[in-house]
């Protein structure tokens, strides 16, 4: 394996995530304190959560956690589940796991860094851009082209991030087929599932509709609890399971305790608080609409259709990386320029950034970037 290059984008946070006044490019919906998600608790569970003892858990995650990932699927159980700390750990091991040098992968753009540096540090790896003149259409026979008789993994995400975008249903089922066709295990990032705009527009996921993909999923997005660092990949191939589980062995071993009972009660309740972030994103849309209407000699805006992250076009002759540059530094607002989504695999557009419109009353940040906007005119 080749060394992993800096990860831009954590980079890019690490400097002013914590230290910007605004932070109007998160990736996760507006959190919880820790006394509402407990008041969500069953009786079982808040008892669990009063006696817990602080030892080693399974590695595959504590099984009544897996039994609560196992009900958000239709075809799988709590045994074709295995959990880590986060989807960046999962996504790492299963990458690990399944491909090796000789091997191919082929992998969707704009995408989550990670999503590509991994399988390039491991083997050959095509990408498939999603189609920005086309609503980031995703065209399937390009990712047919891009297929080889080594292809062992075909990557996507949806609800995408950066983009925000919901590819149709029946194109992500006839992915699956495909993918199922050729031997191949289509590797699927649903971390923003449940976060439609329109409900109906949720996908299948990848789990339940072939027996060799596997869903990755986590708390921190749709649900917004990132400070539990709870994910999970569910796969019904009980063997490549296995592997994963092993690989696990070599980096975290098993799950924090208290997350993993923390995460149990936001499962079983995630229909409440997927209603309470669905409804705060919807409020929160108006706002941001208004916001790029005025400047619309500045912005090209489209809302997203799922998830809780936009990538608006920046029209600014001084072009995006200055322009989110100067404004984290003259006005406290963070957003993440494009080159933070740049890819090694497919050209990706250089003029737009990723705004965040999960998080409760983002009117203030709007308010300083507006007379910033102003400001400069």
């Amino acid at each position: 394996m080749t060394r992993l290059p800096d990860f831009r984008l954590e980079t890019y946070f690490s400097r002013w995530e914590f230290t910007a006044r605004h932070h109007l490019t998160a990736s996760d919906v507006q959190t919880m304190p820790m006394a509402d998600l407990l008041a969500l608790a069953d009786a079982e569970d808040l008892d669990a959560w009063q006696n817990l003892t602080l030892g080693y858990t399974e590695t595959f995650g504590d099984p009544g956690l897996r039994e609560a990932i196992a009900g958000m699927y239709e075809t799988v159980g709590a045994d074709d589940v295995i959990c880590f700390a986060g989807a960046e750990e999962g996504l790492y091991i299963a990458m690990q796991v399944l491909l090796d040098r000789g091997d191919h992968a082929v992998v969707v753009t704009p995408n989550y860094q990670a999503a590509e540096t991994i399988p390039l540090a491991l083997c050959e790896v095509t990408g498939v851009a999603l189609d920005e003149k086309q609503d980031w259409a995703l065209d399937l026979d390009a990712v047919t082209a891009a297929l080889r008789p080594n292809t062992r993994v075909v990557s996507v995400n949806f609800p995408n991030n950066p983009t925000g975008k919901v590819i149709d249903r029946a194109d992500f089922t006839a992915l699956a087929a495909l993918c199922e066709d050729r031997g191949i295990h289509l590797f699927s990032d649903e971390v923003y599932r449940g976060l439609e705009r329109d409900p109906a527009r949720a996908l299948p996921q990848a789990a339940d509709l072939s027996p060799g993909a596997l869903s990755l999923n986590v708390t921190s997005k749709a649900l917004g609890l990132p400070g539990l660092r709870i994910g999970w990949i569910t796969c019904r191939d009980r063997a490549l399971l296995s592997r994963l589980e092993r690989a696990k062995h070599y980096t975290t071993i098993c799950n924090s305790a208290p997350s993993e009972v923390l995460a149990r009660i936001a499962l079983k309740a995630r229909a409440t608080i997927l209603d309470r972030n669905r409804a705060l994103i919807a409020a929160n849309l108006p706002l941001f609409d208004a916001f790029f209407a005025e400047h619309a000699d500045l912005f090209e805006w489209q809302a997203p259709d799922g998830g809780c992250v936009a990538f608006p076009r920046y029209l600014g002759a001084d072009g995006v990386e200055e322009f989110c540059t100067r404004l984290v530094e003259e006005a406290g607002v963070l957003l993440l320029p494009a080159g933070i989504y740049r890819s090694e695999l497919t050209p990706t557009p250089a003029d737009r950034f990723r705004i965040g419109v999960g998080r409760r009353d983002p009117e203030p940040a709007l308010r300083a970037f507006g007379d910033w906007l102003r400001a400069r005119r």
